[in-house]
């Protein structure tokens, strides 16, 4: 394990902190994580699409919303339906053949958001399919994220896109913020609400300077995501510069929430120490 001290203190305010229920407190039943989190001090969560099918199951968005009500905790991020997750697949967009699947789904993510205010939401791009060109499922894509962008539009929501780690997500053809940006400032240009996952894991797996990164990308940065490398454990558990990478990003102006989407290296309770350096450094809110 490797500790970065002390960390440096940043010029703006901490940034809040969220639990990512998919992989946090995972010893409990999904609907009994909300309160776990609260109870281990977060007030904010976020989670992948918690169902197996893209249209959640009768009742099941009621369950979630009370859950999270009684927890008393905030949902400030929640990824749209991206097919069979734990199967390999990793998003639909970019699939020609999904469009109405994901607009489908885009219409619970869209009744979730109103009713627990979460607006920012992670669209996974789409591995490459062997059946259709490159530039059929880019064109796919950018017409499912221009249409979801126009969608979440309504309620304030703003649409995240993710880089992901090499070797670990199949055909994935987004493996470095540049690509992201690429889109940002071409094709989607038109669409100030869809922005830049920032995970620190899948960043630093592809060898992205982490630190350097955040200032550079600021100001695409929709969201952040905290997990170490190798590994994905929680901050120290491997060699990332996660501190560093944090105090980059206030001074470079991001004031997003930040969200532990990393996998423990043993009970969620017991891997917290990492938060708590970062809240003495003031680069998280804490309790």
């Amino acid at each position: 394990m490797t500790t970065e001290a002390p960390y440096p203190r940043p010029s703006g305010r901490p940034l809040a902190l969220a639990a990512n229920l998919s992989l946090l407190f995972t010893e409990l039943p999904f609907l009994a994580r909300p309160a776990a989190a609260r109870a281990a001090g977060f007030d904010r969560v976020e989670m992948w699409w918690p169902f197996t099918e893209a249209i959640a199951p009768s009742g099941a968005i009621d369950a979630l919303v009370d859950a999270l009500a009684a927890a008393g905790v905030d949902l400030v991020g929640l990824n749209f339906f991206a097919g069979d997750m734990p199967g390999g697949e990793r998003g639909v967009a970019s699939d020609p053949a999904r469009r109405a699947e994901l607009e489908a789904n885009c219409a619970d993510v869209l009744r979730i958001g109103r009713e627990t205010g979460c607006r920012h939401f992670n669209l996974l791009y789409g591995q490459r399919l062997e059946r259709y060109s490159a530039a059929e499922q880019d064109a796919a894509a950018i017409s499912a994220i221009d249409w979801v962008a126009r969608a979440v539009a309504v309620i304030g929501g703003t649409v995240l896109i993710e880089p992901l780690a090499k070797g670990l997500n199949g055909t994935y053809p987004l493996t470095d913020p540049d690509h992201v940006v690429d889109l940002l400032q071409g094709p989607l240009v038109e669409h100030p609400n869809v922005k830049l996952l920032f995970d620190t894991f899948h960043l630093g797996s592809n060898g992205v300077d982490i630190v350097t990164a955040a200032g550079k990308y600021a100001p695409w940065i929709g969201h952040v995501q905290l997990a170490d490398a190798p590994g994905r454990g929680e901050p120290g558990s491997g060699h990332l510069p996660i501190g560093a990478t944090l105090e980059r990003l206030v001074n470079a102006g991001y004031r997003g929430t930040v969200a532990a989407e990393n996998k423990p290296t043993a009970s969620t309770e017991q891997t917290l120490g990492w938060v708590e350096a970062l809240a003495r450094a003031g680069l998280v809110a804490w309790r």
